[in-house]
């Protein structure tokens, strides 16, 4: 988050853009008013940008180079970072987003060794939100139902970790380090992260080729890792995208107590309200409970995330009294 300063001013960074602006006298106004079919006369600017901001020569990807000498990769590129530096509005709620999330992504890529790269992963998979795609892959990291326990992901009707930030990020670790051992390449570990370990494998062996650049993919894997280099440079080099962002325009790092629980949790609104929170709240830093209770026959260990300032001493006696229930 070091390179992120401000909030979005779209000055049309570098690449091949056109925009347009229509202007319109008052005579042609009045005939607007006066008759709506009426189509006035409009002077037309265009303009476009063809230099890359980025140093072609040093692009990589968890510090493996990319092939800059291939125009068809060099383009590939460069479409997603021009659809993603003016799409602004979805742009600039990740750059918000990030700055709450990668605080906390970041440390866990780190421990599990990990390049860092791959939070950039994190946000074309799910724009930093606990997403639900068409086929039903759910959170952060996009894990459909079946995977996640493979895992160690947690899914039934009552808890579902897959919303659980940290534990489906301990859980997309796993999977990296699984396809890094089979390909030996983080690139086209990224690339079965999308297509799975055994698309690309079957792509490497019918193609007789072993980089993700040279292989031909459908167009989503295709696009794939294009995409998280696009917001890579974006991220790391935002003034020269034209975009300026404050830091208290980003979306701070929240507080929080953790509460283990090891016992069952008949109702969540009273529990909500045992430790001066709403239900809204607790579901909001809880989203990996899905029900309104918490059935916990095997006294499995769960920490719910409280908001820091509830005073958890003052409300002692009344939650040991809940959990003695």
């Amino acid at each position: 988050m070091k390179s992120i300063h401000s909030l979005f001013i779209l000055l049309g960074a570098g690449f091949s853009v056109a925009g347009s602006i229509m202007l319109f006298n008052s005579s042609e106004l009045k005939k607007m008013d006066d008759n709506p079919s009426v189509v006035p006369n409009a002077v037309q600017s265009s303009f476009s940008f063809n230099t890359p901001v980025w140093n072609i020569h040093t692009l990589n990807f968890a510090g493996e180079k990319v092939p800059t000498d291939d125009p068809e990769v060099i383009e590939r590129i460069d479409r997603e970072v021009v659809f993603n530096t003016f799409r602004t509005s979805y742009s600039i709620l990740i750059y918000k987003r990030a700055a709450r999330w990668f605080p906390v992504i970041e440390p866990i890529l780190k421990s599990q060794d990990i390049p860092d790269d791959f939070k950039y992963l994190c946000i074309t998979e799910s724009e930093l939100t606990n997403a639900v795609s068409p086929a039903g892959a759910s959170g952060f990291w996009q894990f459909m139902k079946t995977t996640a326990p493979s895992y160690g992901l947690e899914v039934n009707d009552e808890v579902d970790e897959r919303y659980d930030v940290e534990k489906a990020t301990y859980a997309a670790c796993k999977y990296f380090k699984d396809a890094y051992k089979k390909f030996g390449s983080w690139t086209l570990v990224a690339a079965s992260y999308n297509m799975g370990m055994g698309g690309v494998q079957n792509k490497i062996n019918e193609q007789k080729v072993n980089s993700y650049y040279d292989l031909y993919l459908n167009t989503e894997t295709h696009r794939y890792v294009a995409r998280i280099l696009a917001f890579k440079l974006m991220f790391e080099n935002p003034s020269k995208f034209g975009y300026h962002i404050k830091n208290n325009d980003l979306y701070p790092v929240l507080p929080y107590k953790e509460i283990e629980v090891t016992n069952s949790i008949p109702d969540l609104v009273a529990f909500a309200q045992l430790h001066n929170i709403s239900y809204k709240t607790l579901k909001l830093w809880n989203p990996w409970l899905r029900k309104n209770s918490l059935t916990n026959t095997k006294r499995k260990s769960y920490k719910i995330r409280i908001a820091n300032s509830v005073n958890y001493e003052k409300e002692q006696s009344k939650i040991n009294m809940y959990y003695a229930q």
